[in-house]
């Protein structure tokens, strides 16, 4: 895991769970995506594995959940009052936990696809999409 190890030769507190993926891209559905329908969620390519579809940040660009955009969700990200986070990938198993995460800026994410960060509580996420003409995206719940 690249990310890991780059955070953690900044002296950043990191932790590998490993096989928490799922789990933790399952929650994020439950804590961002909760108000649309099953139907809804097709409508966005939520889920698949065909062309587009599969991308939980479909919530964003499709407009179903507001959020802030470019550079006013990276301006949001890095002044959010950050304790501890968890780090987690549309197409990984693994997920970073980080500890004293208020190091943490948008700028550690560049080079990242499809990675979601998040707050302990989930009551916020900022979202880095491999499409670079989307995002990256912010929202609080």
């Amino acid at each position: 895991m690249h990310l890991f190890d780059l955070l953690k030769s900044k002296n950043i507190k990191v932790t590998e769970i490993p096989y928490w993926g799922i789990y933790f891209r399952n929650r994020w559905e439950e804590r961002f995506v909760f108000h649309l329908s099953q139907l809804q969620k097709e409508e966005i390519h939520l889920y698949g594995n065909r062309y587009f579809c599969g991308y939980l940040w479909h919530v964003f660009s499709y407009d179903r959940r507001p959020h802030l955009c470019a550079h006013e969700a990276i301006q949001a990200f890095n002044e959010v009052k950050k304790a501890k986070c968890y780090i987690f990938y549309q197409h990984s198993a693994d997920v970073i936990l980080v500890e004293q995460a208020d190091v943490l800026e948008a700028a550690n994410f560049t080079e990242e696809d499809d990675v979601y960060i998040v707050d302990e509580a989930f009551t916020w996420t900022f979202v880095v999409t491999h499409e670079r003409d989307y995002g990256p995206y912010f929202c609080k719940v």
